[in-house]
């Protein structure tokens, strides 16, 4: 895989993961249970700043992703998706105060050696 191709990839899993975070931080600023407050609650919630910016850059990830798709092999591209769950990790730690424990650091560490297996393959 050429340089250019392993960076698009890269780049749109952080911002996959960046648009998670903003949805958690959203969902948890919005102050609403969103299955219990009704349409006010919806909307407050999908118009809430955060929600409403990881949404759109959800959105942009999802129009990278085409980009990578139309010129990887899915094969190749998709086990680095796996890559989220380690920008979600250190995410949650940095900036939601999520607990790490070493369970969650081994797995995350598999899911690197994946990734670098399939992309040196």
């Amino acid at each position: 895989m050429n340089t250019m191709n392993l960076s698009v990839i890269l780049v749109t899993v952080f911002m996959s993961a960046c648009a998670q975070l903003l949805l958690k931080l959203g969902m948890q600023r919005a102050g609403v249970d969103f299955m219990q407050g009704g349409v006010a609650g919806i909307l407050r919630v999908l118009f809430s700043p955060h929600v409403f910016s990881g949404i759109f850059v959800y959105a942009v990830s999802v129009l990278v992703w085409l980009w990578v798709l139309s010129r990887v092999d899915l094969s190749i591209a998709y086990p680095f998706v796996g890559l989220s769950f380690i920008f979600t990790l250190l995410f949650g730690y940095a900036f939601l105060g999520e607990s790490v424990n070493a369970m969650r650091i081994g797995g995350s560490l598999l899911i690197a050696a994946g990734c670098i297996f399939v992309a040196k393959s």
